[in-house]
Parts: structure tokens; C-alpha cells; sequence
């Protein structure tokens, strides 16, 4: 285990550890960038809780699980940027006209991206919609299977390859990847407490398999790189619009005022919403994302800071608790770097 603690910051590995025992996670990490300088690095834990299973370390890479949108998100930009798509208000049936033009009718690529396109999977797998695209919101990969097949097709290759070679290789990262083959830095994940631990691992990398796994270090650089609008050690890795799209509210304006903002993917703070896992006291245009093995990246500009919080057990929070204790931490992070102590 490292630790790398101040006193202000000892309070959040205090939480991060408690939520650890509380819910059955093995492994844990926190990974806080403030002011482009590492403020905090913890790990404790092993990769699983079998007796010989390896313990965390900073090369130890975790199964990110839904944060990965964030890297789809991502791709979504780059083919807006690179003129591929014309507008995030193209209807979808456009770029994949064997969808039911029925079901996708008024679908668009901003409703996809912002999970208020109403669409489901029923229980032979045929999509059907559940309300109107636009007028509600509500968390479905319905619309990230379809987002990952429209990246395969605008670019002939799928969006892991496409940012491998846009992002991943010129920033140098190494323990990120979508990930097929065992490897002894991999944090299994705990999913039924009785039953052994799972791999995580897929059998593609085409980016529609949950087997992206990422380090503290990196899940927090891919957070500094969106902090710093594409520049990454002077350089710059993607262009500021790209990243300006990303994590900017991109989703139409809602009748329910509990339903919360989305950029492409992410969260975003605007006006706090019941619904949204950012807490009322994080300044506005915050963002973050989450896994629901309980992976999270935060990035609050105002303060210029970012957070990756690692965890390896599914629904790491407590069920139907995971928003409250998502708030939670989010508004100390915001407190602790809100006031003018030495951190």
C-alpha cells in the first residue's frame, strides 16, 4: 500500500477505506491532480480476497466498467471535429438505416450521447422504445451499443483502435487498454461474495465489451487531459474543441427538473439535480463518470482539480444509496479544495 497523505486529504482516504469495508470491495485507490501536480496517491488492498491475491500497487490496473464512455464520448467528438458526422441533431437512422426507422423515428445522435433517447432492449433483444426521444432520461446501453456501431462505420475501425492512435500512443499511456488476455496487474472483479472473483476480460476490443482497464495514474491523466483541454505536457494531444464538446451540457432542456445534465457521457454540473451523482456544492461545469464496479473520475475546472477513485466491487456503493454516497464524496473534494488550507 502507498501514501502519499496531508492532513486535509487524510479525511477522503477515511472515506474511500470506509466504503471499501462497507461494500465488499478487495482493492481501492485514490489519485488526486491539483494545480498539474499529484497531491495524493493511496492503494490498499489486494486484487481479489482470495488469500493469494496480489495486492494493489500503482501499476495495477482496474476494470473501469461504464466509465469507459467517457472514451466513447470522446470518439463521438472526434468524428464531429473530423466532419464525419455534420451535427450531433443528425437523426442516427441516417448513418445506420437498417435500425427500425419506426422505433428510431426523431433519434438523434444528441439523444444517444446524452441517454434521453428512450430506447430499450426487451427481453429477445429487439430495441423498443420506452418514451420519446428528447422528453425524459433515463441510463441505457441501448444507446451506447449503437454510438460504438456508428464509430465502426464512420471510421472503419473501431473507437478503441481510433483513440489508441489519436490519444493513448502521443500521451504515452501504457496500463490502458481494452484487455483480452490475463495479466498478473489485473483487479478482478468481486461481483456475488460467495462465488470466486471475475476476470473482466473480453474476447474483442471494439469497445462494446465492459474489459477496459486503466491504472489510478492513467484514469487520472485521462481526466487532466480533458482538464486541459487536449494539452498534456505542452503538447497538444487533441484539440481543445474536441475536448469542449465532450464535457459541455449537450442535452435538450428537460420539463422534470430532477433529471441531470449530460455532456457526451458524462455528468455535468449545471443547476444541481436530484438525479445526478455530482454534489450541490461542486462548482458548475464539474463533470464526472462512473463504473459500476466503482471506477470514478471527477474534474472540477474551477479549482483545477481531478480525482480517480478505484474501486472492484459491483455496485460498490449500496445499491440504491450509490447517488447519496456519489454526492457525498464529490462535495468534500469540492470543500476540501474550496478553502485556501495547505493541501
Amino acid at each position: 500500500m502507498k501514501n502519499t497523505i496531508t492532513s486535509p486529504l487524510s479525511e477522503l482516504i477515511t472515506w474511500v477505506e470506509d466504503i471499501k469495508a462497507n461494500n465488499g470491495s478487495s482493492a481501492a485507490s485514490l489519485y488526486i491532480i491539483k494545480d498539474d501536480k499529484v497531491v495524493l496517491e493511496h492503494y490498499s488492498g489486494k486484487h481479489s480476497h482470495e488469500e493469494n491475491a496480489f495486492p494493489v500497487t500503482s501499476q495495477s490496473q482496474f476494470n473501469i466498467a461504464s466509465a469507459r464512455k467517457s472514451y466513447l464520448g470522446l470518439a463521438v467528438s472526434y468524428a464531429l471535429y473530423d466532419q464525419y458526422i455534420s451535427s450531433l441533431d443528425d437523426p442516427i437512422s441516417r448513418y445506420i438505416p437498417e435500425l427500425n426507422h419506426q422505433v428510431m423515428k426523431d433519434t438523434t445522435i444528441r439523444h444517444l450521447v446524452t441517454h434521453s433517447h428512450g430506447l430499450d432492449y426487451n427481453e429477445n433483444g429487439t430495441i423498443y422504445r420506452q418514451f420519446m426521444a428528447g422528453h425524459s432520461w433515463a441510463y441505457r446501453n441501448v444507446g451506447v451499443d449503437i454510438i460504438t456501431n456508428l464509430i465502426h462505420r464512420l471510421y472503419g475501425k473501431s473507437f478503441p483502435k481510433l483513440l489508441e492512435e489519436r490519444v493513448f500512443k502521443p500521451m504515452g499511456l501504457k496500463e490502458t487498454g481494452w484487455r483480452t488476455e490475463p495479466d498478473d496487474q489485473f483487479v478482478r472483479i468481486i461481483g456475488d461474495m460467495e462465488k470466486p472473483a471475475l476476470s473482466g476480460l473480453g474476447t474483442t476490443a471494439n469497445g462494446t465489451e465492459k474489459n477496459l482497464f486503466v491504472s489510478p495514474r492513467e484514469l487520472a491523466l485521462w481526466g487532466q487531459l480533458h482538464l486541459n483541454k487536449g494539452i498534456m505536457n505542452q503538447k497538444e494531444i487533441v484539440p481543445s474543441k474536441v475536448i469542449e464538446v465532450s464535457t459541455s451540457i449537450q442535452n435538450d432542456s428537460y420539463s422534470d427538473p430532477t433529471i441531470p445534465d449530460n455532456g457526451l457521457f458524462w455528468y455535468v454540473q449545471n443547476i444541481p439535480r436530484d438525479k445526478s451523482e455530482i454534489g450541490v456544492r461542486v462548482p458548475k461545469d464539474s463533470y464526472q463518470i462512473l463504473g459500476v464496479t466503482g471506477p470514478t473520475i471527477l474534474v472540477i475546472p474551477s479549482l483545477n482539480v481531478v480525482v480517480a477513485k478505484m474501486y472492484n466491487k459491483r455496485y460498490n456503493y449500496g445499491g440504491d444509496q450509490y447517488l447519496h454516497y456519489l454526492r457525498e464524496f464529490s462535495n468534500k473534494v469540492s470543500d476540501l479544495f474550496s478553502t485556501q488550507c495547505d493541501l
